[in-house]
């Protein structure tokens, strides 16, 4: 690999003024930093776990086709370090002048969507982005941006009116964002000078790769360093359980891991492709997989996190895992130049081990669109149906043969064990035998041999034995009677 050069800056631009900072730890906040190096007060601290979205903040940066894209993202789990070459906006960039505010913010006032204040401004830039991308959003438009906003006090009906009126503004020539963005795509193509980034030293340092190539080697030479990439799991390691991740290397800027492609029935997704990223190719080419994806938290915990961030820290209740082993997917994983590809299922292991060599990591996830005449269906089960943790996770994959007999069945959960998990004994139970309520009554029986889930404050083990053995009857209910999934929400009703 040819010599990189090393930047001992981080440099981006906060609203209209460019930053370069040299004294930044592997694990500050950019909420802290707005708050208490800038005294930029709008962005507030609620939950400092990316649930609540006071903390909501707009983030800019170059698409690999040479656009700009705002995304909404939680300021209190989002580091600093990973920020370089991009464009940071906070509530206090919207107006015009303190005597005017921006049309969302008026709209806010009009329609009396605001009583204390404190969640206010994060809903500002909620709305903000979601009328950037989509300038009239329909009602389920404006209720999917805002799941990741919390408000104890108003009541989100005079919100959503507030979110109705701005629809259709046609102001787009003032807006400091829209007039603006010819300019700050060529300040923002400046500040990319293909170097890698290096502060602090020893273990208190980070690094942001210049390539994905960089990053192979960085990853080969300090194995033992934190990869971070939407950092929406990370985050909460610092600022819930107060641990050290130094050194941290930080990869949200590598285009080289954003690839989505498909490809003769395999859908290619690199590792630093966001859910939000992927959520449009996912829900083409295998349906059951959108309503999936926008029940992982909010938007700005989607527009952060990552499929392979998803995979690749192990977590026996992330959301993607079950459904991409029921789908049969793999792996790709890189070590310095090496690669090697191995089924999804193997790489899990035990809780927090996964088959990672010290200086591997995942590069790349592939997925088999399943065939017209296989059913698929994943179901997440949690106390409440919009950005909360998993309690139970379901994915079920069915090839019936002509005489509809099970020719082929996958079953993965994920909450049921320490890893994502196959249900072997059940999958067994079911194949060769007929489709039918009896033959399914009697495979549930078989869970036992597969799980014996723990007892948690997210349910029960009672509960989950409970719920995975309704949720495979589900399937069935719902392969076989040829009408509507069983309705979750009102949107999939109609």
């Amino acid at each position: 690999m040819a010599a990189v050069s090393i930047r001992s800056q981080l440099r981006f631009i906060l609203n209209g003024r460019d930053v370069a900072l040299s004294d930044v730890a592997p694990d500050q906040t950019l909420l802290d930093w707005l708050r208490l190096s800038r005294s930029l007060k709008g962005t507030k601290e609620g939950c400092a776990e990316g649930d609540c979205g006071a903390c909501t903040v707009l983030v800019g940066r170059l698409t690999p086709s040479g656009g700009l894209v705002y995304e909404g993202v939680n300021a209190c789990i989002r580091f600093l370090g990973s920020l370089d070459g991009c464009h940071v906006v906070t509530v206090e960039h919207l107006a015009g002048s303190e005597e005017k505010l921006h049309p969302v913010q008026q709209a806010l006032v009009d329609y009396h969507g605001s009583q204390c204040g404190f969640c206010t401004p994060g809903f500002v830039m909620s709305l903000y982005a979601l009328w950037m991308e989509n300038p009239t959003p329909s009602d389920q438009d404006i209720e999917t941006a805002l799941q990741g906003n919390l408000c104890r006090c108003t009541g989100y009906e005079p919100i959503l009116r507030a979110a109705r009126a701005i629809s259709g503004y046609a102001g787009t020539d003032k807006d400091p964002l829209i007039a603006e963005r010819a300019d700050m795509i060529a300040r923002l193509a400046a500040l990319r000078d293909g170097a890698r980034v290096e502060i602090g030293e020893g273990k208190n340092r980070f690094v942001v790769p210049a390539s994905l190539d960089d990053f192979a080697a960085v990853l080969e030479a300090s194995p033992t360093a934190t990869v971070v990439a939407g950092s929406t799991d990370v985050g909460l390691w610092v600022t819930k359980q107060m641990r050290d991740i130094s050194p941290v290397v930080f990869i949200a800027g590598l285009d080289e891991l954003k690839t989505l492609a498909v490809k003769d029935g395999m859908i290619t997704i690199g590792a630093g492709v966001t859910y939000t990223e992927a959520l449009e190719t996912l829900s083409q080419h295998i349906p059951a997989l959108g309503p999936l994806i926008t029940r992982i938290g909010g938007q700005q915990v989607r527009n952060m996190g990552t499929i392979g961030g998803n995979i690749a820290n192990g977590s026996p209740i992330g959301d993607t895992p079950p459904a991409l082993i029921a789908l049969g997917s793999t792996l790709t994983l890189r070590k310095g130049a090496e690669r090697r590809t191995i089924s999804l299922e193997d790489f899990f292991i035990a809780y927090g081990k996964q088959d990672r060599q010290p200086g591997e990591f995942v590069e790349a996830v592939h997925v088999p669109v399943p065939a017209a005449s296989e059913k698929f269906a994943v179901y997440k089960v949690t106390k409440r149906r919009d950005e909360d943790i998993t309690a139970t996770l379901g994915a079920f994959r069915l090839s019936l043969a002509a005489d509809g007999t099970v020719a082929a069945i996958t079953i993965a959960y994920g909450g049921m064990a320490a890893t994502p998990k196959r249900a072997s004994a059940v999958e067994k139970a079911l194949i060769g035998q007929p489709w039918n309520e009896a033959t399914v009554e009697a495979a549930m029986e078989k869970y036992a041999e597969d799980y014996a889930p723990l007892t948690d404050m997210r349910a029960t083990a009672e509960y989950r034995a409970l719920v995975a053995r309704n949720l495979l009857l589900r399937f069935y209910m719902e392969t076989t009677s040829g009408g509507a999934p069983v309705q979750v929400s009102r949107y999939e009703a109609a």
